[in-house]
């Protein structure tokens, strides 16, 4: 296995101005990209086809960000978010192996088989995650999971919601946990908030928090909430 730079190098140096690719262009991926934006990061949006629309959701995306295909992406960036649909995620980003070589990837996904209504029904992987495939499948990437607990408009603006939400971390490697631990700040989450769970193992609790939200959008639509820890 290759050498891998160290990720502290990105929260130290770069860390204002990095440049962050976001693989899917839906609603997280264009949230994401947005407040990123505002926070002084260059943002590449990963399209899977040059035509795709990604202004309708939020109705554009901000000053520094660009657009482009998922494999440019996923090559040009120096921290990569998966914001692509959990349930085929896996292959996708496998095919990515070597563009996504020595970088951190910040999964933010949550892979599920849908029930008849087209909410979340089942995991695709009990007894592990989505996380853990993605890190055995990228040996010498970096996999960090977070910000997959909560609707996607909490991820951007935690402070709107009464209680203090709390953003989970799972990784193998702490200084890529701290570095995204920066980028969370980024976003307003403040360091209270954000519950750093141990390694990598650790996502398939947070994935297995998804089985909550159905029953709670079905009985209270989408009003933000997120899946937190009071003490």
């Amino acid at each position: 296995m290759p050498a891998l730079p160290h990720p502290t190098r990105y929260r130290k140096e770069h860390h204002r101005m990095a440049t962050i690719g976001i693989l899917g262009a839906g609603r997280v991926g264009t949230n994401l990209a947005s407040k990123f934006s505002e926070a002084g990061h260059h943002v590449i949006l990963g399209r899977r086809s040059p035509t795709e629309d990604t202004t309708a959701a939020t109705g554009g995306t901000g000053p520094r960000v660009s657009f482009a295909d998922q494999r440019t992406t996923a090559r040009t960036a120096e921290i990569v978010i998966n914001a692509t649909p959990g349930d085929s995620a896996l292959d996708r980003l496998a095919s990515l192996r070597t563009e996504l070589a020595g970088k951190i990837l910040i999964d933010v996904s949550n892979a599920t088989l849908d029930a008849a209504d087209g909410l979340p029904g089942a995991l695709c992987y009990p007894g592990s995650s989505l996380a853990e495939k993605l890190q055995a499948a990228l040996p010498d990437t970096h996999v960090v999971k977070t910000l997959n607990t909560m609707l996607f408009m909490v991820m951007t603006a935690p402070e709107t919601l009464a209680t203090p939400p709390t953003a989970y971390l799972s990784g193998n490697d702490e200084h890529a946990k701290k570095t995204v631990t920066g980028l969370l700040r980024d976003l307003g989450w403040q360091p209270a908030w954000i519950e750093d769970l141990g390694d990598i193992t650790t996502a398939r609790a947070t994935e297995a928090m998804i089985l909550v939200v159905p029953p709670i959008l079905r009985r209270h639509g989408f009003e933000p909430f997120a899946v937190s820890l009071a003490r």
